[in-house]
């Protein structure tokens, strides 16, 4: 008799097993397999939410199958205590694996409402907007100067819902001074800030805050991205250039973000500059000028005068030898690397071509027949000689 209950005991056992082993494998396949969902939704995720109310959040909405093997789930891969809040699109079909990963993996976040305050060279704006996830594209709501325009009540409301998230973005050659001073118009953000950072010194880049973030916080994570930047390409840098220092390297990166907003002339910018350096001619190059005469507080508006090519400034490059004493601007990381490592050329001069982009050329003569046809453009276009504030390296320098 015991022998027959001990056999009925193990196969009880054995069945148990196997249910067990069917029932995480059913498990597993519910986890890392398609989901339910037809059409993609943004996920909000608050600061101090639980997991729980987060899976019972999608399961209401159709996301996952089961809030329970979510928990289980997130908890076996070690995530289940690692939630990052933001607004997440779940896309159709995301498994519950996908959505785990979306929500413990931080970063920016990917919909909802955005306020972005985007610092450009000219203006800064606030451009209030919203992710439509059945289409993914975002509707703009609302958008403002601040420094001339009273928020509009579109703006209040969203800013102060708390469903919102907040953004600063800084173009590539801003300057410092233009960053400081728009930080203290950004209503979301708080804090007294100290001096003006060195120039060429803060990251263009996206920066995602909250609201109440320290102004001074942001500021100083401008820098460490900016530090960082440089040290790493400084550390992979081409051989044989004619700078010594990573500070020379920024120095010249801020010429080349100011002198060409075309992506490819970027390392064909450089290669002009290093090339007149080692050969000892000037630079030229007329928005280090202009900085010498704005100090980098806002755009000079004018074409520069005979007077301001000759005047000697620490900036004037028609002058100087060599580089400016500092950055002209916040030169982005594609602008750094190209001072690093520039195209291998014989061009010594450029000018703007009409197009957005410039002509290059390797002589004096190839060169003035650029600018003359940049000057017949200009005529055609009905703009004054001089007005567009583009780099004319060339020997002589201009004189009355």
């Amino acid at each position: 008799m015991w022998r027959s209950i001990a056999s009925n005991f193990l196969t009880l056992a054995i069945v148990l097993l196997i249910a067990a082993g069917g029932l995480v494998a059913w498990g597993q396949r519910q986890f890392t397999g398609p989901g339910p969902l037809a059409e993609a939704i943004c996920l909000r995720v608050e600061q101090g939410s639980s997991l729980r109310k987060v899976s019972d959040d999608l399961e209401a909405r159709g996301a996952i199958t089961s809030g329970y093997v979510f928990r289980v789930g997130a908890d076996y891969t070690g995530r289940a205590d690692e939630l990052k809040f933001g607004s997440y699109l779940i896309a159709p079909g995301a498994s519950m694996s996908d959505i785990v990963d979306a929500i413990t993996r931080g970063g920016q976040s990917t919909c909802g409402t955005e306020i972005n305050y985007r610092i450009g060279v000219l203006v800064a704006e606030v451009l209030v907007r919203e992710l439509d996830p059945a289409t993914n594209r975002y509707v703009e709501v609302a958008k403002f100067d601040p420094a001339t325009t009273a928020a509009p009540q579109a703006y209040l409301d969203i800013a102060e819902s708390g469903d919102v998230r907040f953004r600063v973005t800084l173009a590539e050659g801003a300057t410092s001074w233009q960053v400081v001073e728009a930080l203290k118009r950004a209503e979301f953000l708080q804090g007294e800030l100290g001096e003006v950072p060195p120039e060429g010194t803060l990251a263009p880049d996206s920066y995602e805050v909250t609201r109440g973030t320290a102004r001074q916080t942001v500021l100083d994570e401008m820098a460490r991205r900016q530090a960082d930047t440089l040290a790493e390409l400084w550390a992979n840098r081409a051989e044989g250039l004619p700078y010594d220092t990573p500070e020379e390297a920024l120095v010249m990166a801020s010429l080349i973000e100011k002198e060409t907003g075309v992506p490819t002339e970027r390392r064909r910018v450089a290669s002009v500059f290093v090339n007149r350096l080692r050969q000892g001619m000037r630079l030229q190059t007329d928005p280090a000028v202009i900085y010498g005469i704005t100090k980098g507080q806002g755009a000079l508006g004018r074409g520069l005068r005979q007077s301001e090519l000759r005047r000697q400034t620490p900036f004037n490059t028609y002058v100087i030898e060599g580089l400016p004493p500092s950055p002209i601007a916040n030169p982005g990381r594609e602008s750094i690397a190209a001072a690093l490592d520039p195209e291998q050329t014989d061009f010594l001069y450029f000018v703007a071509d009409g197009s957005g982009g410039h002509a290059f050329a390797s002589t004096l003569e190839e060169h003035n027949r650029n600018v003359a046809r940049w000057r017949e453009i200009e005529a055609q276009q009905g703009t004054p000689p001089g007005t567009q504030q583009t780099v004319q390296p060339a020997e002589p320098a201009p004189a009355e």
